[in-house]
């Protein structure tokens, strides 16, 4: 059972509640301070002085009064006019997550709502009540306000409403209304009040969501991209030399001294490396630690930000100890926008490279004896084109991830009359940081599929070469999944055979996941 207690909850235990589906509750800390600050939030109410949000409306209308008899209402108007999202539906996994993090938002005592307000956000999660969410139509400066509200819509209710108004949701398999798939799951929809519903969609909650998952992702396809790269060393008969400890210790850059130290310990034991008569192979073997390293210490720096967002207050204003409102701005989504664009750079780069090591397999002037697209027979070329139209894939995929790694952080279009006049971009940042992963992770793929083959055709030739003692043994769990085929084939089952092996939850995953 997960315990949220708003402080620490991490990457992993987000893991295990968006994809294993772990169970939650809230911890006795999470409930006292839920409850005090309710408690600030009711004595701020009958002071009767003016209170964002509370008693006033939003946006360019913070200066019109909200009277008491007019909360609920104001609620739900806010919910219902912040729901336009659209696009196509996000996963399920990436909902879950969000669901998760907004409680543990909440329970950080800061927001004035209820303890039944995230309890039911909680059973929802528990009992698999999964709002539709649509990708596409936030800033991810005021939060990602239209997708949270459409998980607001499930979640709450209005007497009166049509079922329309109570969106859609998963049950059981099954799209229907969000009012029907509470019932069945029998679960109470909440009249909102008060500071509820800022409180609900105040945040860059879906954002973070789907940047937190790539960026647990990644930290595996990094491993994936070591792997790939030794197999390519073996491949082209490449030098260790640029492995030594001393060249990436005297430079000093953690990532790149992980990568370098990663790559030769997958190698070692392999006859395949250093036996060509070549001094020096070119900079995408070469230079892998240099490039793969940049990419762990961005990665780790995107986590770091991350690490704190899921435990952050985000919405406006906070109900502080000293029985303030304080207007701010916690819910803007610069720092999670800025993250996923340096991740999607850096997996882009990690991709440009696995691409250009796929690139020269298949060059028979680059690839040192290998016949040309790694055609099985020599003879046949031209009645066959080998794999040649994989590497065309890795490249198509590769130009797509420089279009998407434009930074998305720095473009900017003001809102609301020029109230909200500079916003963060972060939704659409974090949706592209996903698609660069997709790709990267397609690429990589492609790369240990050709280095394999490559492998293959250089033991046909000399059949005393051994593999590394990890790269033999992932060489040997890949075969067993798409053996060797000499002629021409249906590649492309193959390689869609091996990315699930490679990234479906399984023994492959679990042996070279480096502990992740």
């Amino acid at each position: 059972m997960i315990s949220l207690d708003g402080h620490s909850l991490d990457i992993g235990t987000l893991i295990k509640a968006s994809r294993k589906k772990e169970p939650v509750e809230l911890s006795q800390k999470a409930i006292q301070s839920i409850e005090k600050s309710q408690q600030r939030l009711n004595a701020i109410i009958d002071q009767g002085k003016p209170v964002y949000g509370l008693n006033t409306g939003f946006g360019i209308f913070a200066d019109r009064s909200i009277t008491p008899d007019e909360r609920q209402q104001l609620n739900r108007n806010l919910i219902l006019s912040h729901a336009v999202g659209t696009g196509e539906e996000l996963p399920e996994e990436i909902v879950r997550a969000a669901m998760l993090i907004r409680a543990n938002t909440l329970s950080k005592g800061f927001s004035g709502i209820s303890r039944e307000l995230v309890q039911t956000l909680l059973d929802m999660l528990n009992r698999g009540v999964i709002p539709v969410i649509y990708s596409k139509g936030s800033l991810g400066s005021s939060g990602d306000l239209c997708m949270l509200a459409q998980m607001a819509l499930v979640a709450t209710r209005m007497d009166g409403e049509k079922e329309s108004e109570s969106s859609l949701a998963y049950y059981n398999g099954a799209k229907i209304s969000g009012r029907e798939a509470m019932q069945q799951a029998g679960i109470q929809r909440l009249v909102l009040t008060n500071k509820d519903g800022l409180a609900l969609i105040n945040g860059a909650t879906f954002s973070t969501a789907i940047l937190a998952l790539a960026a647990f992702d990644s930290a595996y396809l990094c491993q994936l991209a070591d792997l790939a790269a030794s197999l390519t060393f073996e491949a082209l008969l490449a030098r260790t030399d640029p492995l030594h400890p001393q060249i990436h210790s005297a430079r000093g850059l953690k990532g790149q001294i992980v990568s370098a130290a990663n790559i030769a310990d997958m190698l070692q034991g392999s006859t395949f490396v250093n036996s060509h008569s070549h001094v020096q192979d070119a900079y995408s073997l070469r230079c892998a630690p240099q490039v793969h390293g940049a990419v762990r210490d961005t990665l780790d720096f995107v986590l770091d930000t991350l690490s704190a967002e899921i435990n952050a207050a985000t919405d406006n204003p906070l109900i502080v100890e000293d029985g303030l409102a304080i207007s701010g701005g916690n819910f803007h989504g610069e720092a999670v926008g800025m993250g996923a664009d340096y991740l999607g750079i850096a997996l882009s780069e990690l991709a440009g490279i696995s691409e250009r090591r796929t690139f020269r397999l298949m060059d028979k002037n680059l690839n040192h004896g290998l016949p040309a697209m790694l055609v099985g027979n020599a003879d046949k070329e031209g009645l066959n084109s080998g794999i040649m139209m994989l590497q065309y894939t890795a490249a198509s995929l590769a130009l797509e991830n420089q279009t998407l790694s434009s930074p998305d952080s720095v473009r900017s279009l003001p809102t609301s009359a020029n109230q909200e006049d500079f916003n963060a971009n972060a939704a659409n940042a974090a949706n592209h940081a996903s698609q660069i992963f997709e790709n990267a992770a397609r690429i990589i793929t492609i790369e240990i599929y050709a280095a394999c083959r490559a492998i293959d055709l250089r033991k046909r030739e000399n059949g005393t070469l051994k593999l590394g003692k990890t790269t033999g043994k992932a060489y040997q769990m890949m075969r067993e999944i798409v053996p060797f085929q000499n002629g021409d084939a249906y590649w492309k089952e193959e390689v869609d055979r091996l990315y699930e092996f490679i990234f479906g939850q399984g023994h492959f995953r679990d042996t070279f996941s480096g502990g992740i």
